[in-house]
């Protein structure tokens, strides 16, 4: 990723509209890749993306440069996915209650099925497979899994990103990998005995 100029966030901050369109084209993917990555739509993703630029338009004052630009948009992208999928675990929780009580209006909740970006054709089965098991870990295993491999982040930059040490976020990821193998033991051994 870019490293940001002085003069591009000193725009920013005096409400430079060009500087913002700037830090969009360098950062939506980013933002996008990484909102997709843990609440695994595209729809909440490019809404989840969205809010964060707003965000980042009405919060730069606040940003001190201790971090890169980068930083600061993975923790905000991160906390409004994690947001959006609280809000949506509350819903779908408050979706059962109604329908144990015979409500007949609940939006049916389908399996998740997206397409990330970094995933090749090919390796959309496994993705998926992935993806899902994903969605049942604890919250910061999956964020620092999510940057690691699939954002590409150093356990360095994840640990700035997470403000975690560079301990913990080695902590989280073997304890992350050591459920995924739990998780996904099923379906490779599947696979194996179907060949």
């Amino acid at each position: 990723m870019v490293n940001q100029p002085k003069e591009l966030i000193s725009k920013l901050q005096q409400g430079d509209q060009l500087g913002f369109v700037t830090v969009m084209d360098l950062y939506q993917n980013m933002v996008y890749n990484t909102a997709l990555g843990i609440v695994q739509n595209e729809a909440d993703a490019d809404d989840i993306t969205q809010d964060v630029f707003e965000q980042v338009f009405i919060s730069i004052g606040s940003f001190k440069g201790e971090s890169k630009l980068s930083t600061w948009l993975y923790k905000i992208t991160i906390s409004k996915s994690l947001d959006h999928v609280k809000k949506k675990r509350r819903k779908k929780r408050f979706g059962l209650v109604q329908s144990l009580f015979g409500a007949s209006d609940i939006e049916k909740h389908s399996p998740i099925e997206f397409n990330h970006p970094g995933v090749q054709l090919e390796q959309k089965e496994r993705a998926s497979e992935l993806f899902a098991a994903l969605q049942q870990l604890p919250d910061k295993q999956k964020i620092a899994f999510i940057l690691h491999k699939v954002e590409g982040q150093s356990y360095q930059e994840i640990a700035e990103i997470m403000n975690k040490s560079l301990y913990a976020v080695e902590a989280l990821m073997s304890r992350a990998k050591a459920n995924l193998k739990i998780l996904l033991h099923n379906y490779y051994y599947k696979s194996l005995s179907d060949q």
